[in-house]
């Protein structure tokens, strides 16, 4: 059983930046890939990126590709999110999620997913 809480939403201006962080309880939480996705108000969830089990293959939506970073450190159980230039549709509800390791596939592509956080709220102010 793996929990999932996510922290750092908040309100930050066009252009800014903000950090998200995800902490994970449960012992075999290195053997699961982890991701952020997002849903804004209206919208169907969208992914944002993961990351592999290993911390060694990530992948980005295209539209955050170049602008937000996911890490990860499996020695604290976390695994982050870095957004820089942030838009205002950029503005979401935010959700960690992780799923068993499939090596070379992204999560953006499978289907029901193992673990979903509760979310955290970021507004980009125009």
């Amino acid at each position: 059983q793996v929990q999932l809480v996510e922290s750092g939403g908040g309100l930050v201006q066009a252009g800014g930046s903000l950090r998200l962080s995800c902490a994970a309880s449960g012992r075999t939480w290195s053997i699961y890939d982890m991701g952020w996705f997002r849903q804004a108000p209206g919208k169907e969830r969208e992914f944002v990126a993961d990351i592999s089990s290993s911390g060694g293959v990530t992948n980005y939506g295209d539209s955050v590709k170049g602008r937000f970073t996911i890490s990860r450190e499996n020695g604290k159980n976390t695994v982050s999110l870095e957004m820089n230039s942030l838009k205002p549709e950029d503005t979401a509800v935010y959700y960690c999620a992780a799923d068993r390791s499939r090596r070379g596939v992204t999560m953006r592509n499978r289907g029901s997913l193992n673990y979903w956080g509760k979310g955290t709220l970021v507004t980009v102010s125009s």
